[in-house]
């Protein structure tokens, strides 16, 4: 566990190193002049509060992936379980622009999975938005 704290900060750069390294780079997405222009890489953490009893949690995250995948803004959509702590997630998504992130974030599905998943929130989602440097 504390091998994990002490890369926990680096984790969204992490993740955002293994997109960028399987070719969802686009060339308006390193326009630093232009954020809004270019891809928007979100990495969200979850939290679950417990642990014993993660199947429904998990079911409402999947089924909000796969709604996700689903809208037209969306890249891509990765969610993950930490293998030491099964009750931490990460979402990493990648989105057209910001515009469609900001789309994505007001729809009735987006809304719909943050009240069902509410209960089981140990903590608030921490959710950040990257671009890619030239």
């Amino acid at each position: 566990m504390h091998k994990m704290k002490a890369y926990y900060p680096f984790l969204p750069l992490i993740c955002l190193a293994l997109i960028a390294g399987i070719g969802i780079r686009t060339g308006n997405a390193q326009q630093k002049s232009a954020p809004s222009s270019g891809n928007i890489y979100v990495v969200t953490h979850v939290d679950i509060a417990g642990g014993s009893n993660l199947a429904e949690p998990i079911k409402i995250l999947q089924e909000f992936a796969a709604a996700s995948r689903r809208d037209p803004g969306c890249v891509r959509f990765e969610l993950v379980q930490q293998t030491d702590r099964l009750n931490h997630f990460t979402i990493v998504s990648v989105w057209r622009s910001r515009e469609s992130f900001e789309v994505h974030t007001a729809a009735a599905y987006t809304k719909q999975f943050r009240e069902k998943v509410q209960p089981f929130l140990g903590s608030p989602f921490d959710e950040r938005l990257h671009s890619l440097l030239p």
